[in-house]
């Protein structure tokens, strides 16, 4: 049975729980700074089950598991395997002790096939030359024994994400891993890719592997784990069950009670205020990534823009504000075109937007918050050519308690405040002038269950006051709580607008490129199929999976 430490019971006694079979860490503590990202962490990995670490962005769970790969440096604690203390000081060692690690984000050299990916560093050879021939045997057995279905020929940067990190996988389990931890490792996957991983997981699993599963998606926990621990700001706050609710675990992940379902009425749209027609944007190469893509928003309604990450979305964001210059295609703005113009004009338009690195384009982090929440109309807070600092400073005490941003002042610099509060901060800024048009990117990325709840309610707020609002989101569960239609993109194009309450079997084909009703078709066909094995799926089911989400 693996055990859970939490820091309550830690601080009790000085006895550190004894030792279990498998993987264990005990102690655990890493400080960047003043910052201390783990805290005295206990934790056993046993084999034959499935261990997710729960816990929202930044809590401290991949940077225990890059302690555990040797990828950083603990201040304090140890690592055992099997009751005998370890020492890595490299991820070669860490591997060579039997632990792999899949990436959140890949580790693969793009230009080499497959097979040169997996046995990079540990290459076969034969009279002192490498052996490709076994290379590529030794690839296609592993793949064959996990379903895995890897071209061990194939290209890696020719590669889907989801096959790409089958490969992943497979560089781990080519060095025999009897450990393995799976970082984040469906933020860049489609439903069925999602799935085809849990079922290799699974397998893993049964054959006496451990696994290490990471992730703050509570629904994945739910149906993949087999011992929980939650951490929260770096502590380890106690363990789960997978059967407890996604609101239990969801309190304990932020230490308070957390609605999880978006309270809106149905939309009233009224009139089209974002008019986008035959929209195509191209990189510095030349590379199109937006290709005539033609979308319209109304007031008073929310459209998601759904897809895998890098489909398109985010230059269709900056061409919207624009950053970038569309190289064909017009952008309306309550009638005025607005794809000539650049960032400040198009503001000024009455276009909101909230970017998807806040920390890169959101703010300036040296600045304070009385300062980021005026950066973009800063023209309504001077006179005669001097900046009104009384009136900036009431502005941010009104928008601090409106938007409930947690700060012990607003002259504090934004970079001081929590990933949640940061986000705010911008939001605060762009709500607190009258729009026609709000582009939200990745509106609630890296922050806690608690602050998303709040920024869903604004972004709800903002619709109804007659806004547009045009979100961009990687996430399922966002994108079912929040849309009132929704546009899928994949390789630059819109493969579709089809309404909110569409099953997740279906925005995950059309996300892989396949039209609504090849796909409709398709997820009804995979139903039909479960039921024939399954006598607890049937008709409705499709509906049923997507209320289990709602």
């Amino acid at each position: 049975m693996t055990t859970a430490t939490s820091q309550g019971n830690a601080q009790e006694s000085t006895q550190a729980p004894p030792l279990a079979e498998g993987l264990s860490l005990r102690g655990i503590t890493k400080r960047f700074g003043t910052l201390t990202a783990n805290d005295r962490i206990d934790l056993d990995i046993v084999p034959g089950r499935i261990h997710c670490l729960l816990g929202e962005n930044g809590a401290g769970k991949s940077t225990l598991m890059n302690i555990l790969y040797g990828l950083l440096e603990s201040d304090e604690g140890e690592i055992y395997i099997d009751g005998v203390e370890q020492h890595f000081d490299n991820p070669k060692q860490a591997m060579a002790a039997g632990i792999g690690m899949v990436h959140q984000h890949f580790m693969l050299v793009e230009v080499f096939s497959v097979a040169e990916n997996i046995i990079l560093g540990r290459e076969p050879s034969r009279l002192g030359v490498l052996d490709s021939r076994r290379a590529r045997r030794s690839v296609r057995e592993l793949s064959d024994r996990y379903h895995l279905d890897v071209n061990p020929d194939a290209i890696v940067e020719n590669l889907p994400v989801g096959v790409q990190q089958r490969v992943e996988i497979l560089k781990s389990l080519a060095n025999d891993a009897k450990f393995l931890v799976f970082d984040e490792p469906t933020a860049v996957l489609t439903p069925q890719e999602i799935d085809e991983l849990m079922q290799v997981m699974r397998t893993l699993r049964d054959e006496g592997r451990a696994i290490v599963f990471i992730t703050h998606k509570l629904h994945e926990v739910r149906s993949i784990a087999d011992d929980i621990t939650v951490i929260r700001r770096g502590r380890v706050v106690g363990s789960a069950r997978p059967q407890d609710s996604e609101g239990e675990l969801a309190e304990m992940m932020v230490g308070r009670a957390v609605q999880l379902v978006v309270d809106k009425t149905p939309a009233t749209p009224a009139g089209t205020r974002l008019e986008i027609e035959h929209l195509t944007v191209a990189d510095q190469t030349g590379a199109v990534m937006v290709d005539d893509v033609s979308l319209s928003v109304a007031g008073g309604e929310i459209l998601c823009i759904a897809g895998v990450q890098g489909n398109g979305q985010t230059e269709l964001a900056e061409a919207l504000l624009g950053t970038v210059r569309p190289s064909a295609g017009r952008i309306l703005v309550d009638g005025v075109a607005t794809e000539q113009l650049d960032p400040g004009q198009t503001i000024r338009t009455g276009l909101g937007f909230v970017p998807e690195d806040r920390q890169r384009d959101g703010f300036v982090g040296v600045y304070t918050v009385a300062q980021n929440l005026v950066l973009n109309h800063v023209e309504d807070f001077t006179r005669f050519g001097s900046l009104r600092l009384g009136q900036i400073a009431e502005n941010a005490m009104a928008r601090v308690e409106e938007f409930d941003i947690r700060t012990p002042s607003v002259n504090l610099p934004v970079r001081s405040l929590s990933g949640g509060n940061q986000q705010k901060v911008v939001l605060a800024r762009e709500l607190s002038r009258q729009l026609s048009v709000l582009v939200a990117s990745q509106p609630t990325r890296g922050v806690d269950v608690g602050a998303i709840e709040f920024l869903h309610k604004r972004l709800v707020a903002e619709r109804d006051k007659g806004t547009a609002v045009l979100i961009v989101s990687t996430e399922l569960d966002e994108i079912e709580a929040l849309a009132d239609r929704i546009a899928v993109m994949y390789r630059g194009r819109v493969v579709g607008v089809v309404p909110a309450g569409t099953p997740r079997d279906v925005l995950g084909l059309m996300m892989a490129g396949t039209s609504y009703q090849e796909a409709l078709a398709g997820a009804t066909s995979s139903q039909g199929a479960r039921a024939a094995t399954d006598p607890g799926a049937g008709d409705g089911q499709l509906k049923e999976d997507t209320d289990e989400h709602a």
